[in-house]
């Protein structure tokens, strides 16, 4: 009896103790609950607006007019940004589903892509591996490659956040092709653009990679408005 209770305490310190790590390691941008939209986000040490807005799905343009923010440069470790606009957040508790919806698709209607998308080159020349579907969770396009391999600036733009700070993506380049447009380039093994900094397109902005990834790939995504759209309707046909 005594070496069957034994088993018990220790088992039942093992499992507090996984409940225990994961509350204290829960990221912060977790506030929504339950199906509840999360109204704030607290800025953590090396955020950008940019990437903010990335990972929520919004448009980064609405979250600065929500935050009466000038300049979207201007954010600090520490500051609470609201992630929905007055209105809604002050209808969250009336009808959270309501909000929650109004949240993932912005009043502004969702643009079509261009009647010939001919000017977006492909990123990698690789095998697709997995297309675009939102609904079972993949916001882009999955391409194979082998570790080194160049990964080139769809088209022009401003790189926008480098870096390791959204979860399932790795080393991560997004870039601002315009006011209502941007590209992703995840996993990769090594990042050779900086924040600020203008690319041409086809020029080589990092290598292929796996990191937090399950094999050497790349995920490339596109995103209109904030919201993604299937890279493939942009891509250039003739690759």
């Amino acid at each position: 009896m005594s070496r069957v209770f034994a088993f018990a305490v220790l088992a039942g310190l093992s499992l507090a103790g996984c409940s225990l790590t994961s509350k204290l390691f829960a990221p912060i941008r977790e506030i929504g609950k339950a199906g509840k939209p999360a109204e704030h986000y607290v800025v953590q040490p090396g955020d950008t607006l940019y990437k903010i807005a990335y990972e929520f799905g919004l448009d980064v343009r609405d979250v600065a007019a929500w935050n009466a923010l000038s300049d979207p440069n201007h954010i600090r470790a520490g500051d609470r940004l609201r992630l929905l606009p007055p209105r809604a957040a002050k209808a969250a508790a009336a009808s959270p589903e309501a909000v929650r919806k109004a949240a993932k698709s912005p009043s502004k209607p969702t643009p079509e892509p261009d009647a010939e998308p001919t000017s977006w080159v492909w990123p990698l020349h690789g095998k697709l591996l997995a297309g675009f579907n939102e609904s079972a969770g993949n916001k882009g396009i999955d391409l194979a490659g082998v570790v080194g391999e160049p990964i080139v600036a769809t088209t022009n733009g401003v790189v926008v956040y480098t870096g390791e700070g959204l979860r399932g993506y790795g080393k991560l380049t997004i870039i601002r092709h315009s006011p209502t447009a941007l590209s992703a380039y995840a996993h990769q093994s090594r990042i050779l653009v900086t924040e600020g900094q203008a690319v041409t397109q086809g020029q080589k902005i990092g290598e292929v990679g796996d990191s937090d990834a399950d094999r050497v790939k790349l995920h490339f995504e596109i995103r209109y408005l904030g919201r993604p759209v299937d890279p493939l309707l942009y891509l250039s046909k003739t690759g």
